[in-house]
């Protein structure tokens, strides 16, 4: 992995974190609004989505082991 892309829509309270270049994926998901994104082809996480951000109470600080 030589990147990672993170998107934000305060509109829509929707948080995406991507890694690498984009691929064909789709959303596998994973409970309470939270869903994997997964390469069509070889079906590794490629990527996560949170809906409803605003309304989690998240840590001021997030660490992740990475690549994840």
């Amino acid at each position: 992995m030589k990147h990672m892309q993170l998107y934000y829509d305060a509109e829509g309270d929707f948080l995406e974190v991507r890694f690498g270049k984009a691929v064909a994926s789709f959303y596998d998901a994973l409970g309470d609004d939270i869903f994997a994104r997964r390469a069509e082809k070889t079906g590794k996480v490629v990527g996560y989505a949170l809906f409803n951000v605003q309304k989690r109470q998240i840590p001021r600080e997030v660490r992740i082991a990475l690549p994840a």
